[in-house]
C-alpha cells in the first residue's frame, strides 16, 4: 500500500488524490484476487471432487454432483477474500471498510445456508434410494429443518448489518410468541401431524389410499410438511393437507399389497323359485361333475344313512334329510374356488348364502386373489363369475333378473297393457 501511494504521490498532478487512488487500486486488486480464488474454488478444487465422486461405484454420492453442492460451497473462496483483503484496502476509510466487511460476512452467510440447503435436499434423495423411506418418510422432517436453517440464517443476517448479538432478537422474537404461532399454524399442525404419520406408519409414500371426503383414490407420491400428493388413478393429482390425515378416516391398502392377497365379494343371485330337492336323474348328472363327484358321494352315503337310522318316510322328499340344487351348487363353486390357481389357499375362502332378498337369493364369495395387481385382479374376478353364471343352469338353477322389454314381449305383453 505504502508503494503504490508513493507512487501516486510523485505525480504533482494527483497528489491531492494519493489515498483514493491507492484505496481504488487496492480495491481492484483485491476484486482480481477474489476472481482468482473463484476460478480456481471452481476449475481446480471442485473439477477434482466432482471426477473423484464419479470414479466411486455408488451412485448416491452422485446426487452431490446433481445437486451442485459443491459448487455452492466454492462461492465462499472470493467473500472470505473480500472480508480478509478490504480492510486492508480500505485502512484510510474506515467506513466503507466495515460497510465491505459487513456486506462480505452476509454474503458468506447466503453462500452457507444455500450449502446446507443444498446438503439437505441432496440427503433428502439419497434416504429415498432407501426401501426404510417408503415407510418413514421425512420429507416433513426435511422441511422444517430448512425453515430453522433460513430462520437462522435470517436472524445472523439482522445481527451482523445492525451490530447486535442475535440473542438480542430472538429475545424479541419472544413477545410475537402468540402472533407467530398464529402465522406458522398450519406449519406447525403439519410437523405434528407429519410425526404421527411416521411414528405410527400410518402412510407412506408408494401407498394406495382412499379419501372419500376429498376424492381421493390413488398412490401416495409425496408426504410433505404442510400437504400430501396423492396421484389418482385417473392421472390427476390431489393434494390433502397432512393435518387431515389425522383427523380424517381414510383407507390404507398396504395391508392387502404386503399380505399378497385381494378380496373378491361379491354375490350371485338365484331365482328362488328355481330352488328344488334333488332326483336321482338330477345327481346322475351332478355326479359327473369332476369337482363334486366325491363330495355327492359322500354326501349321499351319509344323508342315506340318517335317514335309515331315523326311519324316514320317502314317500315324499320333505321327509329327511335330501340334497338340493342350491346346496350342490355352492359345494361346487366352492370346490371351484379351491382348485383355482389363482386364488388364495392361505387366505379366507367362503361361499356363503346370504338373506333372501326382492332380488333373490344370494350366494356370496368371499375369498382373496393371489395377485394383488389390478388389472389382473379384475380379469380374475370376472372369469370366476363368468364361469359361476355359465355353470348355473347345469345344477337346474336361474339367475335372477329382473323382466325386460324383451321379456314381456315374449310374454305377449303390449306397451300400453296394464295389469
Amino acid at each position: 500500500m505504502k508503494t503504490i501511494h508513493s507512487f501516486y504521490a510523485q505525480f504533482p498532478a494527483i497528489a491531492d488524490y494519493a489515498a483514493l487512488l491507492t484505496a481504488m487500486t487496492a480495491l481492484l486488486g483485491v476484486a482480481l484476487i477474489a476472481f482468482v480464488a473463484n476460478v480456481i474454488m471452481r476449475s481446480v478444487i471442485v473439477v477434482s471432487i466432482r471426477r473423484l465422486l464419479a470414479r466411486t461405484k455408488s451412485e448416491r454420492d452422485d446426487i452431490l454432483i446433481r445437486r451442485r453442492v459443491f459448487e455452492r460451497l466454492s462461492q465462499l473462496a472470493p467473500a472470505f477474500v473480500i472480508y480478509a483483503l478490504a480492510p486492508l484496502a480500505l485502512a484510510d476509510y474506515p467506513a466503507p471498510a466495515a460497510f465491505a466487511v459487513k456486506l462480505s460476512l452476509v454474503y458468506m452467510i447466503i453462500v452457507g445456508v444455500l450449502f446446507v440447503d443444498g446438503l439437505i435436499n441432496a440427503g433428502l434423495e439419497v434416504y429415498r434410494t432407501f426401501r426404510v423411506s417408503r415407510d418413514f418418510p421425512i420429507t416433513s422432517f426435511a422441511q422444517v429443518a430448512k425453515l430453522v436453517l433460513y430462520f437462522l440464517g435470517f436472524i445472523t443476517t439482522l445481527s451482523v448489518l445492525l451490530g447486535e448479538s442475535p440473542m438480542t432478537f430472538i429475545a424479541g422474537l419472544g413477545a410475537l410468541a402468540a402472533v407467530l404461532m398464529f402465522v406458522f399454524k398450519d406449519l406447525i399442525l403439519g410437523l405434528v401431524a407429519g410425526i404421527q404419520l411416521s411414528a405410527n406408519r400410518m402412510v407412506a409414500v408408494g401407498d394406495w389410499i382412499e379419501i372419500p371426503k376429498f376424492g381421493v383414490d390413488g398412490d401416495v407420491i409425496e408426504i410433505a410438511l404442510t400437504t400430501v400428493k396423492i396421484r389418482n388413478f385417473d392421472k390427476t393429482i390431489t393434494t390433502v393437507p397432512t393435518q387431515a390425515l389425522i383427523n380424517e378416516s381414510f383407507k390404507n391398502w398396504r395391508g392387502m399389497q404386503e399380505t399378497g392377497g385381494r378380496r373378491i365379494k361379491r354375490s350371485v343371485y338365484v331365482d328362488v323359485s328355481s330352488v328344488r330337492f334333488c332326483d336321482e336323474e338330477m345327481l346322475a348328472r351332478y355326479a359327473k361333475i369332476q369337482h363334486i363327484a366325491g363330495y355327492l358321494e359322500e354326501k349321499r352315503r351319509e344323508i342315506a344313512d340318517y335317514n335309515d337310522q331315523a326311519k324316514v318316510d320317502r314317500s315324499t322328499l320333505v321327509n329327511g334329510r335330501h340334497l338340493t340344487n342350491i346346496g350342490t351348487f355352492r359345494a361346487y363353486i366352492e370346490a371351484y374356488l379351491r382348485n383355482h390357481p389363482k386364488i388364495s389357499s392361505n387366505l379366507t375362502l367362503l361361499v356363503r348364502q346370504l338373506q333372501p332378498t326382492v332380488h333373490g337369493l344370494p350366494i356370496e364369495l368371499y375369498v382373496f386373489t393371489n395377485d394383488t395387481n389390478w388389472i389382473n385382479y379384475e380379469g380374475i374376478q370376472a372369469d370366476i363369475f363368468d364361469h359361476i353364471l355359465a355353470a348355473a343352469p347345469e345344477f337346474d338353477l336361474r339367475i335372477f333378473q329382473e323382466p325386460t322389454g324383451a321379456d314381456l314381449k315374449a310374454l305377449g305383453v303390449k306397451g300400453g297393457d296394464r295389469a
